[in-house]
């Protein structure tokens, strides 16, 4: 479905009692649909770009944003052991309302960690086997965080404790071309 009926259908959803604050933050990504196959041109057998990121209804007393992205199949989803991350990101700032295709320059005042290839920056999708999902999780906070330096994402995530006021989840999935 295009993402403009998606997001018509989301609006027409929001009950007619429901507060501004009450109303769910979004993600949403114009190269693949929620739980939708992720284009190969966002992984490792393309050109391992990121793919493009909108949000809305990010919830007032937001000072920042966080955006996680990782995969919980690893490495084969029929008995994972692990979850891969592929990309961390910090303090955003809470007016941006994405993220473009293969971004290069971040918006000011945005912090990276590291990912499980212990580099910066985004790594695709590069399933071993099996289609594997890839979550896509951005989180309001109710504060700037200090720098942690290159966090890993169980270092950010122990960093947000108690300033989360809002999340959205964007899932996608891919499998490796013989």
């Amino acid at each position: 479905m295009p993402l403009r009926g998606w997001y018509l259908i989301a609006a027409l959803t929001i009950p007619a009692w429901a507060t501004a604050q009450e109303v769910a933050m979004q993600l949403m990504s114009s190269a693949f649909a929620p739980n939708g196959a992720i284009p190969v041109k966002y992984t490792c057998e393309g050109q391992d770009v990121s793919p493009p990121l909108t949000w809305a209804d990010v919830p007032a007393g937001a000072k920042s944003l966080a955006l996680i992205v990782d995969d919980p199949d690893a490495p084969d989803p029929a008995a994972p052991r692990m979850t891969w991350v592929h990309w961390v990101l910090y303090n955003l700032p809470a007016g941006a309302t994405g993220l473009p295709e293969g971004v290069k320059a971040l918006p000011v005042g945005t912090l990276e960690g590291i990912n499980d290839w212990k580099r910066t920056g985004y790594g695709g999708p590069c399933p071993p086997v099996g289609r594997h999902r890839y979550f896509h999780k951005l989180y309001a906070l109710d504060t700037v965080l200090p720098d942690l330096g290159r966090p890993t994402k169980a270092r950010l995530e122990q960093a947000m404790k108690g300033h989360v006021l809002g999340e959205a989840q964007l899932v996608g999935t891919y499998r490796k071309h013989p």
